[in-house]
């Protein structure tokens, strides 16, 4: 948690440093032919997924709220593929790669109750 956050569960704080983690292990792999391309994806998903978060924080709408909780539900899925297309790739960074695909799946589960309830 950083100094400004006192709150367990700020996601804008949590989603922030999935990034940072994603970013962490994106720079320990390899940097091949196969893993480049990856790499750039999961950056990409990983740390669009809290940019995403904040923009539905500050909504003008309901319409607007739901339909960047929808993006970082989708960002969070993609984010789930390129974790598990990068354990197989480099197969020393697969128990990493499981944890942050745990907090994903999280995201994935928490953006979608979000969706639903801004019906």
């Amino acid at each position: 948690m950083t100094k400004f956050s006192n709150k367990k569960y700020d996601l804008e704080d949590r989603t922030a440093c999935f990034a940072e983690k994603i970013i962490e292990l994106c720079e320990k792999a390899p940097k091949t032919a196969v893993t480049i391309p990856i790499i750039d994806q999961l950056v990409r998903s990983g740390t669009s997924i809290g940019a995403n978060y904040c923009e539905a924080n500050g909504a003008s709408s309901k319409r607007d709220f739901r339909n960047k909780i929808c993006t970082c539900k989708k960002e969070s899925k993609e984010t789930k593929y390129w974790l598990r297309i990068l354990a197989k790739a480099v197969e020393s960074l697969r128990d990493e790669c499981r944890q942050l695909w745990k907090e994903a799946q999280e995201f994935t589960l928490i953006f979608s109750k979000a969706a639903a309830s801004s019906k």
